[in-house]
């Protein structure tokens, strides 16, 4: 196939889009007290409007799949166009000027899943996943944490045993996103508990409809239900769905978080409601507060800082470079300063954040403070990403666990050190 320069690709997909696609409306200026009053960061979905919403949502990515736009940097053996990222990211910034179903179902199962298993799973089972996942056919989700098990993910216990062609899974995931709708799930587990912790895992796709799996799920603070629990209870995982070596699983899930931290942390930046926040204060005649222009001025800083941060990983991927630690920075920049938004909004709104008195632009940030906390723990929380930036960004000592060595332990307290 000739090479397509990026501009001509540009013509083809603009050519699809308005063949299938309305343009969005104009974005009208943000007027204070008109629009919608929701800065949640969790949307609470009625689940039969959310099946309706992933069909269509399907149905147009089958649309695109068909068009060859589904999956632009794909292999063409296994039905993708083998263009760049640049060709990719210009398909991106064209659809989002249309108005499209709902995308985010994909989110995580081509942002993070799907690169897992073009890179680990075996040949045959990744050209049978990776063209259904692109086309919509199959939704994927991520199975990494359990209730003992979040940020230190390596001492997860949920077991695989070998039976055969055959693994026995039985345990249990926690704070999956999509399970309720996904077919297919990236699942790390225990394989051989007599290794350390890091070394005796194994990760599997598997089918999220298969005997044995019992989703639930877990009402948040926010009063909505985004995540699950998954019980595993003896599922059958054929050997042929295993991804990567036997006990290499930490290096699969690393595959993972490097994908998922880039998905998060290149997420919008400055602008994400900093109009609204600017508003919030005008109308609340805080405009001449020092202390109030302050802390909205430094919220604004940061978020150009993460944008422009995004950029330089953006830049790095179109030459074909993988996630590195650095998007453990820019997923940690994302919640300090959702952090920071929090506490702003808080002292501005005072009594009004936390009494639906029906006033525009007050009580519906509570959805924003109330679920903030969840998004410093989502791809890894703040404390695990400062320890990955320290050590493997900075160069800095491996900070001591209790499951490392001090190297002080034969250094009495009170002695000299020897040199």
């Amino acid at each position: 196939m000739a090479e397509i320069t990026v501009e001509e690709f540009r013509s083809e997909c603009l050519e699809f889009l308005e063949a299938n696609a309305k343009t969005k409306a104009e974005v009208t200026d943000f007027v204070w007290g008109e629009g919608p009053d929701d800065a949640s960061l969790f949307e609470t979905v009625d689940r039969e409007k959310e099946r309706q919403e992933l069909a269509e949502a399907q149905a147009w990515r089958a649309k695109r799949y068909d068009a060859g736009l589904g999956w632009i940097t794909g292999d063409p053996a296994m039905g993708g166009r083998g263009l760049t990222r640049r060709h990719d990211q210009a398909y991106s910034e064209l659809e989002n000027r249309f108005d499209v179903p709902n995308q985010s179902f994909f989110g995580i199962g081509l942002g993070m899943v799907a690169p897992t298993i073009a890179d680990h799973a075996n040949p045959d089972v990744a050209a049978d996943l990776l063209p259904k996942l692109y086309r919509g056919d199959l939704v994927g989700c991520q199975l990494f944490s359990e209730p003992g098990a979040g940020s230190d993910l390596a001492s997860l216990q949920m077991r695989a045993d070998r039976d055969g062609d055959e693994w026995i899974v039985t345990g249990q995931k926690v704070w999956t996103s999509g399970a309720h709708y996904s077919d297919v799930g990236e699942v790390i587990c225990r394989t051989d508990p007599d290794l350390p912790k890091h070394k005796g895992l194994t990760g599997f796709v598997v089918d999220m409809k298969a005997p044995g799996v019992d989703i639930r799920p877990l009402r948040q603070m926010t009063g909505g239900a985004n995540f699950n629990e998954v019980f595993f209870n003896e599922v059958r995982v054929p050997d042929t769905h295993r991804l990567g070596e036997v006990n290499d699983g930490w290096r699969v899930a690393l595959t993972t978080l490097m994908n998922e931290r880039a998905s998060i942390g290149g997420g919008p930046g400055a602008g994400a409601g900093f109009t609204r926040l600017k508003e919030m204060v005008r109308h609340f005649d805080l405009a001449d507060d020092p202390l109030i222009r302050q802390d909205l001025i430094d919220i604004y800083i940061r978020g150009r800082v993460l944008h422009y941060n995004n950029q330089r990983s953006l830049a790095a991927m179109k030459r074909g470079e993988l996630p590195g630690p650095e998007m453990s920075g820019a997923k940690l920049l994302l919640t300090e300063n959702m952090r920071r938004t929090s506490a702003f909004v808080s002292s501005v709104l005072g009594p009004k954040l936390t009494a639906d008195s029906g006033e525009w632009g007050t009580f519906s940030w509570a959805g924003y403070v109330l679920g903030m906390p969840g998004m410093a723990i989502a791809g890894g929380s703040d404390q695990v990403l400062r320890n990955i930036m320290g050590e493997r960004v900075l160069g800095l000592p491996k900070e001591p666990g209790i499951d490392t060595v001090s190297p002080f332990k034969d250094i009495a307290v009170g002695t000299k050190r020897a040199d």
